[in-house]
């Protein structure tokens, strides 16, 4: 099993198109077209992403060792992920992916290609 961590979060990140590293909140925050799609919290052993507050009841209630909001968050849009809970850099990447293109602006959008089954892949 590939352990995941805080790098992975950034290198799949900085990958997606025009994303950039912006420090926030003293940590790490990704932002494409000027908007957050992602952040590192300190203890690094989790990220949030955007999430649709109806989507995101779902994913806690189906996968709550997976999924997770703090309390002061519980009004945002935005769900935390465990790196430790995640399958592999594939679940990972789509997580990524499925944030990045709420916060992406459509001229990004509609020539974002996901690459094939590799995608994320560690060399």
């Amino acid at each position: 099993m590939t352990v995941l961590d805080a790098n992975d979060v950034r290198r799949i990140a900085l990958s997606l198109p025009e994303t950039v590293e912006k420090e926030a909140w003293s940590m790490p925050t990704f932002r494409v077209a000027g908007k957050m799609f992602v952040t590192v919290p300190d203890d690094q052993t989790s990220f949030a992403v955007r999430c649709p507050k109806y989507d995101r009841t779902e994913l806690i209630a189906s996968e709550p060792e997976k999924f997770w909001v703090p309390p002061h968050e519980a009004s945002s849009a935005w769900v935390r992920v465990r790196l430790g809970a995640l399958e592999d850099l594939a679940e990972l990447y789509d997580i990524l992916v499925d944030s990045w293109k709420q916060a992406a602006p459509e001229r990004l959008l509609e020539t974002f290609v996901a690459p094939g089954p590799d995608r994320g892949r560690k060399d």
